[in-house]
Order: structure tokens, then C-alpha cells, then sequence
């Protein structure tokens, strides 16, 4: 279709990136006002704990109808897409996910609102960003990449059977169910309407996103990639766009992280919760590192993060991207348990005498 929108003048994977921005900007903003992360839904406070499952839910609700429509609409087709492979990597996606469900508990948030409270002045988010994009760039082209093709290779042949839309039932039918679950909890979440009218609106971004990539930015001659929100991968080419973009053009996934920390910064500064905050002790960065690194291998492994397989995976009723997010929130919330009540930091995580044997609380977002 791109061909036919008349913009010749300008490159497609320029256009895609400018659309990755402009989705960005507003996953910044809608992010940001509705604090939307799925660890607090797994391993928050008890008390904040269903209403962020009620924001989080909200948001793929829509993002499953959004999507589902615009594939029985025949503006994107899945069935190349990594998704969807027949030989499932049972292994590395559980791995991953485990992995990267616990990392998302020892920085307090995953990648995406890390990004969010990056550009809301948290040196601490920002710091974690900058190990995840270099561990996960090295764990898909560097020295840790043998790690993911070793366990890459252990997989289950699925055959045609790769997603739930095979299944009786079908994909409005499995559609309807999902919908159905996630009204259940979020009628009970205590959000309020505004709260959760802007949830839908970020949860709108997933099907605009896969609709733009695969339908309107789509050239025969000069072919991008099917994407829509996901931050390990694009995590990974922004770093490396920023050190040799000369020799590394921005994409949609770069587009997308810019846009996300503008919105964010935008709109932390309208509501003026832009604020300051940075590590406060070597035993806090050295947790906070290690679920970086975490982080960086475990996105990669699974295949996505929580948005990326997630938030944008689980509408297209993938196997693989329903394994992923299930394994993550199994990492989480078993990391959140062996974590001491409240969030304290344990003594087993770093630290040595007097320091480590008085828990410190966990810094808040």
C-alpha cells in the first residue's frame, strides 16, 4: 500500500521509523498517566496489585479485538511471522521468560516502564536500559549468542497448530474468552473510569501498530519488517543507532523508543512528577544490574518482553508468545516471593556486615 500513499520521496524504513516515533510518543504519555507495568500486577504491593492488573488487562482486552480485527480484516497476515514457527523453542522461551520475570522484580519494572521512568528522571531506569540493550545485542550477535542458539535448539514440532485460532473454537472464540477473563478482573481492579479509558487507548496502539507496519508501510520492492510495541529488540537497535548511526539507520523499533521517552518526559513534566532519583547504595546497583543483565537475555530468549510477547504477542493467540508471558509472571512472582515482605532487600542479594544484615526497602518507582 505504501506505494500508493504518493510519499516515493521518502524511504520506507525512514516512514517506519517516523511512525515508530509518533506510536512511541503516544505509548509515553498513556504509559506514564496510567503507571501500566506488569510486574505490579505479579509482584507489587498487595494493595496496588489489582489495580494494575485491571490497567494491564484493559489494555490487551483491546489490543486482542484491535488485532483479531485487523487479521479478519486482511490488513496483516502472521502466518511467516516468528510467532508462529512450527518448531516452538520450549526451552529457551521458558528459560527466557523465568529469566526475565525475574530481572523485571529486581529493577522494580520491566523494560517498558523502565523506559517510561527513564524520562521521568530515574537514573536508576536509565542506567538499567543501557546493560539490558548491551546484553541483549550480545545475547542475539555477540559472545552470548551460542547460549541462545544451544537452547534455541531444543523444540517441540507444532505443526500447523501454532496458535489458539487452530483450536475448536477459533479465533473470535478464543478471542471472546480472553476478552471475557480479563472484564472479570477488571471490573473488580477499583480503577477509575478515566484510568481505564486511557489503558484502552495504549492498548489501541497494538493492532495500530501491526496494521501501519504490515498493511500501510508495506512495499513489495522494499519490505520491513511486521512489528508493532516491543522494547528488547528495539532496545538493542537504539543503542547502536546512537553510537553509528551512520552506518545503522533508525527503524521502527528505534522511532518507537525515542517516542516512548519523549511522551513520557513530556508528559511527567505536564503533571510535574518529573523528579530526580539515582542509586543509593552498591548493594542496590548490583541488584539492579544483575536484573538488567537478566533482563537483556531473558527478552531475547523468549522471544519478547512483556510488551513486545506480551502486550502486543498474546492478541495474535500465539503459542509461543502465551508461553513467554506466562513464564515471565511465574518468574516474577516467584521472585517477589523469595524477596522479604515489602520488598525489603535481602542480605543474600549483596552487601556484608552491618549493611547487609539490616534490610534496606526498596526504592519506589
Amino acid at each position: 500500500m505504501y506505494a500508493d500513499l504518493g510519499l516515493d520521496f521518502l524511504d520506507v524504513r525512514l516512514a517506519s521509523a517516523l511512525f515508530g516515533l509518533a506510536l512511541g510518543v503516544l505509548f509515553g504519555v498513556l504509559a506514564q498517566r496510567t503507571r501500566f507495568c506488569l510486574r505490579r500486577s505479579v509482584a507489587g504491593a498487595p494493595e496496588e496489585r489489582r489495580s494494575a492488573a485491571g490497567v494491564w488487562l484493559t489494555a490487551l482486552a483491546v489490543a486482542v479485538l484491535g488485532t483479531q480485527t485487523v487479521i479478519a480484516l486482511g490488513y496483516v497476515d502472521f502466518s511467516e511471522h516468528r510467532f508462529f514457527v512450527a518448531d516452538l523453542p520450549v526451552l529457551a522461551i521458558v528459560a527466557g521468560g523465568l529469566l526475565f520475570g525475574a530481572g523485571m522484580v529486581l529493577t522494580r519494572g520491566c523494560v517498558s516502564r523502565l523506559t517510561v521512568l527513564g524520562a521521568s528522571g530515574n537514573l536508576r531506569a536509565l542506567t538499567v536500559l543501557l546493560v539490558f540493550a548491551v546484553v541483549a545485542h550480545a545475547t542475539l550477535k555477540g559472545v552470548l549468542a551460542p547460549l541462545r542458539t544451544s537452547l534455541g535448539s531444543a523444540t517441540v514440532n507444532l505443526g500447523d497448530l501454532t496458535g489458539f485460532a487452530a483450536l475448536p473454537g477459533g479465533a473470535w472464540g478464543w478471542t471472546a474468552v480472553l476478552v471475557i477473563v480479563a472484564g472479570a478482573v477488571v471490573i473488580r481492579s477499583g480503577n477509575t473510569p478515566g484510568t481505564l479509558a486511557l489503558a484502552a487507548l495504549l492498548g489501541a496502539l497494538v493492532p495500530l501498530g501491526w496494521a501501519g507496519t504490515g498493511y500501510v508501510l508495506y512495499d513489495d520492492f522494499d519490505p520491513i519488517a511486521l512489528e508493532s510495541l516491543s522494547f528488547t529488540s528495539p532496545a538493542s537497535e537504539s543503542l547502536f543507532f546512537v553510537i553509528a548511526s551512520s552506518a545503522i539507520p533508525a527503524g521502527f523499533g528505534t522511532g518507537l523508543v525515542g517516542g516512548t521517552l519523549l511522551g513520557a518526559l513530556v508528559a511527567s513534566l505536564i503533571s510535574r512528577e518529573f523528579k530526580w532519583a539515582s542509586f543509593d547504595s552498591p548493594t542496590q546497583t548490583g541488584r539492579y544490574m544483575a536484573g538488567a543483565a537478566m533482563m537483556g537475555v531473558g527478552g531475547v530468549l523468549a522471544g519478547g518482553c512483556t510488551v513486545g510477547a506480551g502486550l502486543a504477542g498474546i492478541p495474535t493467540l500465539s503459542f509461543a508468545a502465551t508461553l513467554a508471558l506466562v513464564s515471565i509472571a511465574v518468574g516474577g512472582a516467584l521472585t517477589g516471593r523469595l524477596l522479604p515482605e515489602g520488598g525489603a532487600t535481602s542480605p543474600s542479594l549483596g552487601g556484608s556486615g552491618a549493611q547487609a544484615s539490616k534490610p534496606q526497602a526498596l526504592p519506589a518507582e
